[in-house]
């Protein structure tokens, strides 16, 4: 029996992404007719590839949690399911683009893709009217996204460059993710990747002066060593920096040790520095804030007399905690 594909609107897709163990998820079955497959065989196109799919990908519901669901959604083409449908969260969605190929699933990949992005886009022009938990979670979840998608970006390098899907992934990330950029010692470069760059050459410590930060000053730094210890001294200026965004951070990032320190309201200008009183130490002086990272046009300069700084950073170390509120 033949299938024809669902044509994706806006709407199509708000009515069947469903929150499930607190994450937007869509089930195998119209997933299936969206791109014009038996369910059964879109599973089977999954099992086939079932090393690329983990369990923070695709998981299968409970009895309950399907109970549940259909007690919410009565939609009739749901009545004949005999078994416990499977769900894909966003990164096993963009997984399912390296499986399903041919010129019908990289059309209706790509229009995932867009609507997509406008729904999240909705949501936070929409903050207002979103509880903090809901945003806290919602950045969370668009890095690790973002994350993932620039993963999948490397890993489909690696295919012949005639493979249709090959061109379509490096095509989809123009705008799967907005990306930021700013100039790092003269080049452009873009921010995530700049502010990388400049904390792996750390070896003993990281010392960051921004009155202004937020969830995203500490996202940049989830990937330092263990080893590097890493210090903010803010006086946390504007929206800030919440409590619960930096427990949320270390919960989600244990590995990554960052205490707060005041600035005393003594400083203005933004820093970064590496290794800190050590013969390898480095200094950067940053036009903008890591959280706005690229949003702006802004530079970040390396130092060539660090030793005229020394002062400053003797008198920062002894500044109070800072309090998040």
């Amino acid at each position: 029996m033949s299938y024809t594909p669902m044509i994706i609107s806006e709407e199509t897709i708000k009515n069947k992404i469903y929150i499930i163990r607190g994450q937007r998820v869509m089930l195998d079955m119209e997933l299936a007719e969206i791109y014009g497959y038996t369910t059964k065989a879109f599973n089977q196109q999954v099992k086939n590839n079932i090393h690329k799919f983990d369990d923070d990908f695709r998981f299968q519901l409970t009895k309950d949690e399907w109970a549940n669901l259909r007690s919410k959604k009565l939609t009739s083409s749901w009545g004949g399911t005999r078994y416990l449908p499977y769900a894909f969260t966003e990164q096993g969605i963009y997984m399912l683009m390296t499986v399903l190929k041919g010129d019908l699933a990289t059309k209706q990949s790509k229009s995932l893709i867009r609507l997509f992005k406008k729904m999240k886009d909705y949501l936070v022009t929409s903050s207002g009217q979103l509880g903090q938990q809901e945003i806290l979670s919602l950045a969370m979840q668009t890095q690790k996204n973002t994350d993932s998608i620039q993963a999948l970006q490397e890993q489909m390098k690696q295919f012949a460059t005639k493979d249709d899907l090959a061109v379509f992934m490096e095509n989809f990330m123009e705008y799967a993710t907005e990306r930021e950029y700013l100039f790092l010692a003269g080049q452009v470069v873009e921010a995530s990747v700049a502010y990388a760059e400049i904390y792996a050459k750390a070896q003993k410590s990281i010392y960051i002066v921004d009155n202004y930060i937020g969830l995203k000053t500490l996202l940049l730094l989830k990937n330092v060593s263990p080893a590097v210890e890493v210090v903010i001294f803010s006086d946390n200026l504007g929206r800030g920096l919440t409590q619960a965004e930096y427990d949320d951070f270390k919960a989600e990032y244990p590995h990554v040790q960052i205490t707060l320190q005041q600035t005393g309201g003594r400083y203005h200008d933004r820093f970064i520095m590496l290794d800190y009183d050590s013969e390898g130490q480095r200094l950067y002086h940053c036009g903008g804030s890591s959280k706005d990272g690229g949003r702006r046009v802004t530079a970040i300069s390396p130092m060539d007399d660090v030793s005229l700084y020394q002062p400053m950073f003797e008198e920062l170390l002894q500044t109070p905690t800072l309090v998040l509120r």
